[in-house]
């Protein structure tokens, strides 16, 4: 037995990538999904018809009628378990930021004070050489002037 399909073809010959006799066109429902996000009160009103679900099935219907998996209704009921109803409060896809907001003050104030601490070492730099300055061209002038 053979383990290779036989290559599709049509009354023209074998079908080429360039062209083919019919024109295939995408059908829109099997786009990609989009993933649903709900709100924090739908999320409530979802939990709370889960806790009156008592009859066998009517759990299961009501997963059904949502759309949604046992296991996202067991992360809602531990999340709304663990931290309240700020639990259930939709969060931002994508990685969390290495650094909150007062890290990357406390970074931003520090490369500001190394900032400014080399141009005052820059500053009294000068002043210094300034001052060595005066002194040679101080000595010189008073030199100048008693002869």
């Amino acid at each position: 037995m053979s383990s290779t399909m036989p290559k599709p073809t049509t009354s023209e010959g074998p079908l080429s990538p360039a062209g083919s006799a019919e024109e295939v066109t995408a059908d829109p429902r099997l786009d990609r999904r989009v993933r649903r996000v709900f709100s924090a009160s739908e999320k409530r009103r979802i939990l709370e018809e889960a806790a009156t679900c008592t009859e066998r099935g009517s759990l299961a219907g009501l997963l059904r009628r949502e759309g949604l998996y046992s296991s996202q209704l067991q992360a809602w009921r531990r999340q709304a378990e663990q931290h309240g109803a700020e639990g259930l409060e939709p969060k931002k896809a994508g990685r969390r930021p290495s650094k909150d907001a007062k890290d990357r003050k406390i970074s931003e104030l520090e490369r500001q004070n190394a900032k400014l601490q080399r141009e005052l070492a820059l500053a009294n730099g000068l002043i210094s050489l300034q001052k060595k300055a005066h002194e040679l061209l101080g000595a010189a002038l008073l030199t100048d002037d008693r002869t």
